[in-house]
């Protein structure tokens, strides 16, 4: 996919710990279409790359708006674009990605944990745009950490967006087991945030009926995995008949990279799934957040970036 050089216009301090970067063609050109739930690659000084979802109105195309975290857990990525990505700089990002994308539906349920509010923060505009009855909950540790309230204040939906703190009142916590429950027949879900926020939506939302096809699911980062009790494993490449051998402690991407045999990656976390490879035989252990429960159930493509196998032999299209 083509990269493109965008220039930072604006950083801006959106609550404690949060900054928004806007930004535009370092050309002048118009910036390619986005969906909402889009985001982008952004080449982090370092090397790195990292996701971040954009949460401006896709109906605009001067200007990207990503927000960052800054996460004391960082592996780099966070702190650098807090502490290195200034007004006036330009980066390198991607063109726009969507794999987090709306699907058509009369009645919509928006639930954003913490920074996860920006995939979600854009589809309320897409929603209020095209006039969909929708209601957006955002839940936050408290509201020093709450970002753009006061854009949407100004916003033609700010009437549709609940705040639930966890330093505040119980009364006013969100009672997701009444909210599902009370939903009318046929409303999709749209959730983004935390893992734990995430799997506790998930959940309770099939217990209380919902169908997976109506929960739709953002994560941005992986769930540490426990890796203690790994063992090795192979991996056939179809293409040659080569077999190598996957350790405890590495992962096939890193045992490929060793063997001058490289597979696209960028989150390293089987989140984004940029790797994503056809299994041709074999049972993966899938370790990802990316790819949905049927998806895993037929086995036929895995991360490797992450993801192992309960299989002896993994024989991959590569």
């Amino acid at each position: 996919m083509n990269q493109l050089s965008v220039r930072v216009l604006k950083k801006t301090r959106e609550a404690e710990d949060i900054v928004s970067f806007e930004l535009a063609s370092a050309d002048g050109r118009p910036l390619p279409p986005f969906s909402a739930g889009s985001h982008l690659d952004v080449r982090i000084p370092g090397g790195i790359v990292r996701q971040y979802s954009l949460c401006n109105d896709p109906a605009e195309s001067h200007r990207y708006l990503i927000a960052v975290l800054r996460d004391a857990k960082s592996r780099g990525g966070s702190i650098a674009m807090h502490e290195r990505v200034n007004e006036g700089d330009v980066i390198e990002v991607s063109e726009p990605k969507n794999h987090f994308p709306l699907v058509p539906a009369e009645r919509v349920l928006l639930l954003a944990g913490g920074i996860g509010v920006t995939p979600i923060l854009c589809m309320a505009e897409r929603l209020a745009h095209t006039a969909t009855d929708f209601a957006m909950h955002y839940c936050t540790r408290s509201s020093e950490r709450t970002a753009f309230r006061s854009r949407i204040a100004r916003s033609r939906f700010a009437d549709k967006v609940h705040y639930h703190f966890d330093t505040d009142a119980p009364e006013q916590k969100l009672d997701f087991r009444a909210l599902f429950a009370a939903a009318e027949h046929g409303t999709h879900l749209y959730v983004c945030g935390p893992g734990g926020f995430i799997e506790h939506v998930r959940n309770t939302a099939r217990d209380c009926g919902w169908p997976s096809e109506r929960i739709h699911l953002e994560y941005f980062g992986a769930q540490a995995q426990d890796n203690s009790r790994d063992d090795s494993f192979e991996i056939k490449l179809a293409s040659s008949g080569t077999t190598y051998r996957i350790p405890a402690g590495k992962t096939v991407v890193e045992v490929l990279a060793e063997h001058d045999i490289e597979i696209p990656t960028s989150c390293e976390q089987g989140v984004c799934g940029t790797c994503i490879t056809r299994v041709i035989e074999g049972t993966p252990d899938h370790r990802d957040v990316y790819l949905t429960d049927d998806e895993r159930a037929r086995n036929d493509q895995f991360t490797p970036c992450c993801s192992r196998a309960r299989s002896a032999t993994l024989v991959l299209d590569l």
